[in-house]
This record gives structure tokens, sequence and C-alpha cells, in this order.
């Protein structure tokens, strides 16, 4: 739900209050680096996970299977397993870093995104029943 323009004037003017009472505090809350590493971490798990498929090929397509285990495609399998694991990971944390910096930040839609649609549907009934009893 959008803030109305009393409230977004009044949390412009708690913004400004806070800037110029503690500059420092105000620009680490505003500035989103928080999503930085995430990225990395996403880049690093892709990467990982074709290194898995590619070492997971490799090794069906290579003769090397001491005692009839193909080790390159067990070692190709557990590398894709960590990169899946590494960018989910990183998408969770990630997803909690921009909603909490959209909380901090004032109104944002990163929470209406974020909402599951019986949410939606919920608080749409909620507002058709509430402006009804009026």
């Amino acid at each position: 739900m959008p803030l109305s323009e009393h409230e977004q004037r009044l949390l412009d003017q708690i913004e400004r209050a806070l800037y110029a009472e503690d500059p420092k505090f105000a620009s680490t809350v505003r500035g989103a680096r928080l999503r930085r590493p995430s990225r990395r971490r996403r880049l690093q798990g892709i990467a990982l996970f074709v290194l898995g498929v590619a070492l997971l090929v490799l090794g069906v397509v290579l003769p090397l299977k001491p005692g009839g285990v193909p080790v390159v495609s067990l070692l190709g399998f557990l590398v894709m397993f960590f990169g899946a694991l590494l960018t989910l990971t990183a998408i969770r944390h990630g997803d909690q870093a921009e909603e909490s910096g959209g909380e901090a930040g004032g109104a944002s839609n990163v929470t209406k995104l974020r909402r599951s649609s019986f949410s939606q549907r919920m608080e749409e009934r909620f507002r058709k029943r509430f402006d009804e009893d009026r």
C-alpha cells in the first residue's frame, strides 16, 4: 500500500533529520551495498554449477573408472550440487537484504513483489469488506 502524501512528507523529514544528525550512519543505512557480495556468490555458484556439469559429462566420456566407479563424474556431481546450493543460498540472502534495505529506505515495490498471491487476495477481500461497511 503506497504512502499518502502526508506520510511521505513525514518520512522525508525524518530522513533529512537523520542525515543532519548522523550522516555516517545514514549513508551506511542508505547504501545498498549488501547485494554486491550476493551477486558475486550467485555468479560463483553458477560457475561452479557449469564446471560440475562439464566434469559430469567429461567423467562419462573418459574411460577412467577405478574400481568401476566414475570418480570424475561423482566429483562433477558434487561440484554441481555445491554450486547450485551456493547460488540458491545467495539468492535467498540477497532477497532478505533487499527487503530489509527497502524497509530502511522507505516504501518500495520490493515487498509488493515478494507478497504471495494468496496474501494479496486476502488483503483485497479485507479492503472490499471494510469499504462496504462504511
